[in-house]
């Protein structure tokens, strides 16, 4: 009797070596820098709020110095290194990615910007073309790094985002099916950060810009008619109004917490430094 061969299963995650292609500057808030590189043939997004993390080098540097070579032992290699000397690491978006008909690949990542706050930013508004990174992404496009994942008796959604968060909600728009119910919250620091959102979904989008002194988002959907039907929610952004915003869906609306997904991508009084500090010290960490 002959068998067939099966394929190995692909790895979900991969470090991939890339360079900057392009920079974009969106709005007061955000830029956008697109990457490629041949390694990216093998980069398989699964879209909506996928995130992947990318190592970026200090200043004086040419590469990031990632200790890819240690394979599955790679993370206590890296936290070994020299603080000074090791690759800035961050999560982000994977805004979109495109491939091309003779193969090569690009993934947009929009960058969120509070002034010189941190070595990510700082990197960000000055990358220029060919400039060097390395990411730990997806391998395959059904993989843990995609949180938004509605159930099929979803008769609705509830979203809130902030300014570091709108990449991701941005993607979930375009992913989402024609006609699908969604009232979405976004809160923004100035009003040129708002723009027209592609959506084929029935999304009623507001609009909280601090500059303006709108309320918060906590505030806003307290005071809103929320549909009828069994609801989804999606919140990410800031830490504290993520947890005050989920306590008023879980507690006073009556959402199953098991329907709501919730990520902190930032928290009000730290810098990225303090928290990724935090995350090194008690090993907690996004898979990608």
């Amino acid at each position: 009797m002959t068998t067939t061969p099966t394929a190995p299963a692909r790895t979900p995650f991969r470090f991939f070596d890339a360079e900057v292609r392009g920079s974009r500057r969106l709005s007061p808030s955000l830029v956008r820098l697109t990457f490629g590189g041949e390694e990216l043939a093998l980069f398989e997004s699964g879209g909506r709020d996928q995130s992947c993390s990318l190592f970026l080098p200090h200043p004086g540097q040419r590469v990031p110095r990632v200790p890819v070579e240690a394979g599955e032992n790679w993370w206590a290699a890296y936290r070994a290194m020299p603080e000074e000397e090791r690759a800035v690491m961050r999560s982000y978006t994977v805004r979109a990615q495109r491939r091309a008909d003779d193969g090569t690949t690009e993934f947009d990542v929009d960058f969120a910007l509070h002034g010189d706050s941190g070595p990510a930013c700082r990197w960000a508004a000055r990358a220029l073309p060919g400039d060097r990174i390395v990411a730990l992404g997806p391998a395959v496009t059904e993989n843990v790094s995609v949180r938004f994942r509605p159930p099929e008796s979803a008769a609705w959604a509830l979203m809130w985002a902030d300014v570091t968060s709108l990449p991701a909600t941005e993607a979930i728009l375009e992913w989402l099916p024609a006609g699908f119910p969604v009232r979405l919250w976004i809160e923004v620091p100035h009003a040129e950060d708002r723009r027209e959102l592609a959506t084929a979904a029935d999304a009623e989008i507001t609009w909280l810009v601090a500059d303006e002194g709108a309320p918060s988002a906590a505030e806003a959907v307290r005071a809103a008619e929320l549909p009828a039907g069994e609801p989804y929610a999606w919140i990410a952004g800031e830490a504290g109004r993520m947890r005050t915003l989920r306590r008023h869906l879980v507690g006073e609306r009556g959402f199953d917490r098991r329907a709501v997904t919730f990520v902190g991508y930032w928290r009000e009084g730290a810098s990225e430094e303090q928290l990724r500090a935090e995350s090194l010290t008690t090993g907690k960490r996004r898979t990608a």
